[in-house]
């Protein structure tokens, strides 16, 4: 199968522009018809590209099947795929688009995570590119990993596209109860957050008590709930990005 057999990826709408809505990707995501057209064989989990199918729209999106994950150490078996919903569920309680829509259902191979596929920019050499200290969206990302505790934000798991906007994906090995925090984004460390900033979060650490603490505690133990919390309080409390802690690899390896 070549990459022009493939179904060409449907754009999420900004601004009233053309594309897809959030709420309209999550409803196809949710119910649509989902068919095998692909394999991303660099994934170290199994991981299908699949076109998800309507009466009316078709759009491509990742298929992550529970049968398809790696037993790891250190996180309990069968769980990556919630952690990447549970991801989503943060991303949009903070109000930042980082996450792609995301959600747990039946596929070809059982149970697991699907998401909207997102085309990146091929131009943008990544190396350079997360490296960045003027990009907002990525300091995004840097605040949003500490809050879940991303053990691998490697820089493959940014996808810049041509018109700014850049998300992140892979959030599998996140939410653990000890810290793990690993990532390529460490060129704010030690600054303070900007204000803006630290008000979404107390919003976000509101929600946390209500609507969205009571979401996650559907796809995480009570304990990892609660020790979301703690970290936010801990970030608030600081009011600063994070630093690297010298009892755990600060960058994930390969770092791409």
């Amino acid at each position: 199968m070549t990459p022009d057999e493939l179904t060409p990826a449907l754009a999420l709408a900004r601004d009233g522009g053309p594309g897809i809505t959030e709420a309209e990707a999550l409803a196809l995501l949710t119910s649509g018809e989902l068919t095998v057209e692909g394999r991303l064989v660099d994934a170290s989990n199994a991981t299908f590209y699949c076109a998800v199918t309507s009466a009316d729209r078709t759009a491509a999106c990742v298929y992550k099947p529970i049968a398809g994950e790696r037993p790891l150490w250190d996180f309990p078996d069968g769980t990556l795929a919630e952690r990447e919903v549970a991801a989503f569920e943060v991303s949009v309680a903070l109000g930042w688009p980082i996450v792609p829509p995301t959600v747990l259902r039946d596929g070809p191979a059982g149970p697991g995570m699907v998401q909207l596929w997102i085309d990146v920019d091929e131009t943008v050499e990544i190396t350079r590119f997360m490296r960045r200290y003027d990009v907002e969206r990525l300091r995004q990302i840097a605040v949003f990993d500490a809050v879940i505790n991303n053990a691998d934000r490697k820089g493959g798991h940014l996808l810049p596209l041509a018109d700014g906007q850049v998300y992140g994906v892979d959030h599998g090995v996140t939410f653990h109860t000890q810290d793990k925090l690993r990532t390529v984004l460490w060129q704010w460390a030690g600054e303070r957050l900007p204000d803006g900033m630290c008000a979404q979060l107390r919003a976000l650490r509101g929600d946390l008590d209500a609507a969205l603490g009571e979401r996650l505690g559907e796809l995480l133990t009570r304990r990892e709930v609660a020790r979301t919390k703690s970290r936010l309080d801990r970030l608030l409390a600081s009011g600063r990005h994070p630093e690297p802690a010298g009892d755990w690899p600060p960058v994930p390896w390969p770092p791409i």
